[in-house]
């Protein structure tokens, strides 16, 4: 196999592969189609092509096409002509319709024409009988052809973020079927031939409408993972037990409140997530799950966790977050390998000393219980990171040695312990379809008690006789004239202050005139509407003498004060001073006279 490269001109003959990947063309090159006779991959992916031309499907030889992230609208029928095709990608482009000259390319194994509004597969899709990989992600299917069956050799089919509300029965017939992704569409309930099978491996159910799994789920033998997260079930059948290679089980946001008794048969099971449940109980047969490495609960209803998790030698990760549990079962410290144990939010008075014994444990979360103290025993712990509150800043504490009285043993403690006495709703539980902790969390809005506000002579309905009815009354806003006849003396009316006329400014007349100066200091009482017994006599007094600002007089506009000469100011300065100077004088030669007068 040789690659192409651009400065080799001449090199026509032996090139089978190129790759022009990420080179912003806009184009097919021309250059490309000199190697008709023998190009057998042709990858063109992350580049900005609208079109394909004509003389692009004489490439008869081309066995790999890849054109995905481009901006392809249209795709020719001409892509019959490449029979030898096995592989095609063109997902990520503006397609709208697949050919029906598609069913030409009877050796194409792999295609992909995911992200792209499709909406349909043409009729003679399903004469691809070799294909063993498909994917039509996001492609805004409503329903499958009801023959895809007829892709026998299908091992891999990728349908998700699609609309499809149910499943055709000829999806049975896909015995090689070894992946099927069905999540983010709007599946209700599956069909029951959805245990026939026999080769299914992988299983994504996930973010669907469904309420239960059929019990022949149970036949699928090989299966190894199936997600049903984000769905609507409440309970699992009993039939799961039979999925004895079964490895991740992944029930995350549901309604399920057991797990069934048969979840101990599951001996190969390693991750199992049923976190934001209505788990009240966890079954003891739990601990028969011995590959166990990862188990999730957060955010259920558990009280308790059963002794049969000290089986679980190999489990890493525990995580209970947001439960009700007041006590941790010391078989704990038999799961010699866990290394991540998380109590968050729960009702734990104190932690069993068989604790110590995890030397692989490196991160514990108990904030937000009810820790008294820690014990003694953690400190054979190689902890990396202890969490006693929710704004703990630094990772790890500085522990002391106390004596518990009531125990009669060593302790730890620092000082954040104990703990509140309250329980600390965490955030994650105001998030709609949420489970919290406590019951008080658990109440809707409407259930607390509020008041209400209502027009006299008027009762809510349903009101009549309640104990928690409110005692204020909505009165009518009355009319400015019934505020001015109900409260007179809050409307007066505007008061005129009459001054002598100044010397400076004689009258002309000999009547009494109000000069513009005199204008000045007239008191305006504006006309206002006010509620009484809201002001005291003090506010009152401390209102009317507040200073206010008035306007300069008329024949004193446009002066500055400090206008006059500066140096007949300073002559008044001058005399000011030695004025006050021989009045000090005088002062003291009063005074010694006064003294010798006295000694005489």
């Amino acid at each position: 196999m040789l690659k192409c490269l651009p400065f080799w001109k001449g090199c026509n003959r032996h090139v089978d592969y190129i790759d022009k990947r990420h080179c912003n063309l806009t184009q097919i090159p021309e250059d490309i189609l000199r190697y008709v006779r023998t190009l057998e991959e042709l990858l063109l992916d992350a580049n900005q092509i609208r079109e394909l031309p004509r003389g692009f499907f004489r490439l008869a030889q081309l066995r790999k096409l890849t054109l995905s992230d481009n901006e392809i609208a249209r795709l020719p029928p001409d892509i019959g002509n490449f029979m030898s095709l096995q592989e095609l990608d063109i997902s990520r482009n503006d397609i709208t319709d697949i050919p029906e000259n598609i069913k030409f390319c009877r050796n194409l194994q792999v295609a992909d024409f995911s992200c792209n509004p499709l909406s349909r597969l043409p009729d003679g899709f399903t004469q691809l009988r070799n294909l063993t990989h498909l994917g039509l992600n996001d492609v805004s299917l409503a329903r499958l052809p009801p023959d895809i069956g007829s892709l026998s050799n299908l091992e891999s089919l990728e349908l998700r973020e699609n609309l499809l509300k149910y499943l055709p029965s000829s999806l049975s017939f896909l015995v090689k079927l070894k992946t099927l992704d069905l999540g983010s569409n709007v599946l209700e309930d599956l069909p029951e031939t959805i245990g026939s099978l026999p080769s299914l491996e992988e299983l994504w159910l996930d973010c669907n409408e469904l309420s239960e799994l059929p019990p022949e789920i149970g036949n699928l033998k090989r299966l190894t993972q199936i997600d049903v997260s984000e769905n609507k079930l409440e309970r699992l059948p009993d039939e799961m037990s039979g999925l004895l290679h079964l490895t991740d089980l992944i029930l995350s946001q549901n309604s399920i409140e057991y797990l069934p008794e048969g979840i101990g048969n599951l001996r190969k099971l390693s991750i199992l997530k049923m976190d934001q449940n209505q788990l009240l109980h966890l079954t003891p047969a739990i601990g028969n799950c011995i590959a166990m490495q990862e188990l999730i609960l957060t955010e259920n209803l558990l009280s308790d966790v059963p002794t049969s998790i000290g089986r679980m030698k190999l489990l890493a990760n525990f995580n209970v977050d947001r439960n009700r549990l007041t006590e941790i079962p010391k078989e704990i410290g038999q799961c010699s390998k866990l290394g991540v144990l998380s109590l968050r939010d729960n009702r734990v008075l104190y932690l069993p000393s068989e604790i110590g014994n995890l030397k692989e444990l490196h991160v514990l979360d108990v904030s937000g219980n009810r820790l008294q103290h820690l014990p003694i025993t953690m400190g054979s712990c190689n902890l990396k990171a202890l969490w006693l509150s929710e704004n703990q800043a630094q990772p790890m504490l500085k522990f002391q040695t106390d004596y518990d009285e009531d125990l009669g043993t060593k302790v730890l403690t620092c000082f954040l312990l104990p703990q509140e006495a309250y329980h600390t709703e965490s955030m994650e539980n105001l998030l709609k379809g949420s489970v919290a902790t406590d019951q008080d969390s658990r109440l809707s809005w409407n259930e607390h008690t509020r008041s209400s506000v209502k027009f006299a002579g008027e009762e809510l309905d349903g009101s009549e006789g309640s104990d928690d009815e409110s005692h204020l009354v909505r009165r009518v806003t009355p009319h400015p004239k019934q505020l001015k006849a109900r409260h007179p003396h809050l409307f007066k009316e505007k008061v005129i202050q009459d001054l002598p006329p100044s010397p400076e400014a004689p009258s002309s007349s000999g009547e009494e005139e109000v000069s513009e100066d005199d204008e000045l200091h007239m008191e305006y009482i504006e006309r206002h509407v006010d509620f009484t017994g809201l002001e005291t006599e003090a506010e009152l007094a401390e209102k009317e003498s507040k200073l206010r600002r008035r306007d300069t007089p008329h024949h004193l506009k446009n002066k500055r004060i400090g206008g006059a000469d500066p140096d007949s100011a300073e002559e008044k300065v001058r005399a000011i001073l030695a004025q006050a100077i021989t009045g000090q004088s005088m002062d003291e030669g009063g005074s010694e006279e006064v003294r010798s007068l006295a000694t005489e």
